[in-house]
């Protein structure tokens, strides 16, 4: 076992006490597995986005979409919101949303964070930035903004927004089209795509548009529609992520350099007034990849997580993806890369999903998306 694992599992095993000296276990239907147990860890959260958990059990990071980073402690405190924090656009849909440790977080401390951002005519856009953790954890200091998504187009919808680093320390973006549809398949444009980037925002040489005229270099892949879940698969160490489709139509893809992945000319989806998405051509349409997987009733899916912890062994190989409109945690079985099984968990609470995560003690841990959000974990109980 590394360094860094033996950590993490003590990290996990001290975050795991404290858990269960605080929260208060609450029976639930039966999984595929066996019994589940859920536990509240921390509420009184507003519409809260996205988690990190800190090293060393130091607990985690949430972010609140209408502008707040707070600490959850191991003991399930809530902070006072921590400085540093940029302004955010918080209409609609728009807010503070994803974070994001540096891969190098035990040096640099560095914090990313992916937000809504105001333009200058009212409308906004997808921005990035990271600052450093404070020694006592009560502000980002020195936040730098690296990224913004150009032209900003959005009145309040669509900013995909979910921030993963790869094996090799790239800096992976998803960015929702704006709710302008034809963007996503615009070169010279952001919106509708996967961006790859340094840490620090410099634009990688080898990215697929580099040097290609009319195409921005920051591009990896286009024709999303709104990607709120990435995540990088702990065995291939590949970038999956998901998206909404219209009516219909959400999906999962594994991005390729340079692939166009449809949107809005290839769909499995129709438009919120029934009509047919008038720049759709098919659910296949030449050019341009299908879809990894897609569900022709949408989930609304948020947040993503593969399961590769060793406390329960029945989900190893198993994907966790929120739902919003469905309400409901989404288990997929894989088989290699194959989704060859799903099964609805949480049901019964009738939750936003916003995001889910699998913590350094093997537990799942999921955000549930309302003015008194929560912070839950979940569980197989042991034989």
């Amino acid at each position: 076992m590394s360094v860094r694992a033996s950590i993490l599992r003590a990290a996990g095993a001290l975050w795991l006490v404290a858990l269960l000296e605080t929260a208060q276990a609450a029976p639930l239907p039966d999984s595929e597995h066996g019994p589940l147990v859920l536990a509240e860890v921390a509420g009184g959260l507003e519409h809260p986005w996205a988690l990190a958990f800190l090293p060393d059990g130091q607990g985690l990071l949430v972010t609140e979409r209408p502008g707040r980073l707070r600490r959850v402690s191991a003991a399930g405190e809530l902070s006072a919101p921590l400085a540093g924090v940029p302004a955010v656009f918080a209409q609609g849909q728009g807010g503070l949303l994803d974070i994001a440790l540096s891969p190098q977080f035990a040096t640099d401390r560095l914090v990313y964070l992916s937000y809504a951002e105001r333009g200058v005519d009212g409308l906004a856009g997808t921005a990035v930035g990271r600052g450093r953790l404070s020694v006592d954890l009560g502000a980002l200091e020195d936040f730098q903004v690296i990224f913004r998504q150009q032209p900003k187009l959005s009145s309040g919808v669509h900013f995909g927004s979910r921030l993963v680093f790869d094996r090799a320390g790239y800096l992976f973006v998803t960015l929702g089209e704006n709710n302008q549809r034809a963007t996503a398949q615009d070169l010279d444009k952001l919106q509708g795509k996967m961006v790859r980037l340094h840490p620090d925002g410099r634009i990688p040489a080898d990215n697929p548009f580099v040097g290609r005229a009319g195409a921005r270099a920051e591009i990896w892949s286009y024709g999303h529609r709104n990607p709120q879940g990435a995540a990088l698969n702990p065995w291939t160490g590949r970038l999956w992520i998901h998206e909404h489709g219209p009516r219909g139509g959400d999906e999962i893809n594994i991005p390729q350099p340079g692939r166009n992945y449809g949107w809005p000319r290839a769909t499995h989806g129709i438009n919120y007034s029934l009509l047919p998405i008038p720049e759709a051509e098919g659910e296949r349409v030449p050019g341009t990849e299908p879809p990894h997987h897609v569900w022709k009733k949408s989930p609304a899916l948020s947040g993503m997580a593969f399961y590769d912890a060793e406390r329960f062994p029945a989900w190893r190989h198993s994907l966790f993806i929120g739902a919003l409109a469905q309400q409901a945690l989404i288990r997929l079985s894989l088989d290699g890369d194959r989704v060859v099984g799903e099964e609805r968990l949480l049901e019964p609470l009738d939750k936003r999903i916003r995001d889910v995560r699998v913590g350094p003690d093997g537990w799942v841990y999921v955000l549930t998306d309302e003015r008194d959000g929560k912070l839950l974990r979940l569980g197989l109980a042991q034989p």
